[in-house]
């Protein structure tokens, strides 16, 4: 009975001291976002045309893959991975739109360019809608932005054009740092992408 007793004791200890020593050397968790173009005079970069205009951007629908915490890689034509310890701080989708709306608002010279679907504040001229296709990338090797886009006019409703944009960027180095980085520059091709087509536009 006593050596019964004794087994049981240092079993349990021993379950323990693992549970400890694996819980130590668990790698901590990391967060990251994706960061907005650095800022340049709007001169350089919107010139005058678009001055008058009002912009929306949104709504921006994200494949369900992506709707996630966790960072998502592509380590095959047909197969992505899901990391353990790499995430987002907050919703891509979220985080994707409010970098768009920065980047465009730093390439346009118009004031008024709002984040949609939120109560409109003032009135905008054209709103643009987006469906992501893709938004991951490969550690160690690109990262890819397929998105199809449409402006309209706010006031009829008009369908105004529709257009697909599909990025490239390489990412640096094998992290998820460098990939997340990457990410950021895509959506900066983008935001100039849509910029340069909505300086076309009559205001």
């Amino acid at each position: 009975m006593a050596n019964s007793y004794w087994f049981r004791s240092v079993l349990l200890i021993s379950l323990c001291l693992l549970l400890t020593l694996g819980c130590a050397s668990s790698k901590p968790s990391r967060y990251y976002i994706l960061s907005p173009m650095l800022k340049v005079e709007k001169g350089v970069e919107g010139k005058a045309s678009g001055q008058g205009l009002a912009i929306g951007v949104g709504p921006i629908e994200f494949p369900e893959y992506l709707n996630r915490s966790e960072i998502v890689t592509r380590t095959g034509s047909n197969e992505i991975e899901f990391t353990d310890f790499d995430y987002w701080a907050s919703s891509l989708r979220e985080n994707f739109g409010r970098v768009l709306t920065e980047n465009l608002s730093i390439l346009l010279p118009t004031e008024t360019l709002v984040l949609l679907p939120r109560p409109r504040l003032v009135p905008v001229t054209y709103q643009i809608a987006m469906e992501v296709i893709r938004f991951d990338g490969a550690l160690g090797g690109d990262v890819t932005l397929i998105a199809r886009w449409a402006v309209f006019k706010t006031k009829d409703k008009e369908l105004v054009l529709v257009r697909k944009s599909s990025v490239t960027e390489p990412v640096k180095t094998k992290g998820y740092e460098a990939l997340v980085a990457a990410q950021s520059r895509a959506v900066e091709h983008l935001s100039r992408e849509i910029a340069e087509t909505i300086k076309t536009l009559p205001q």
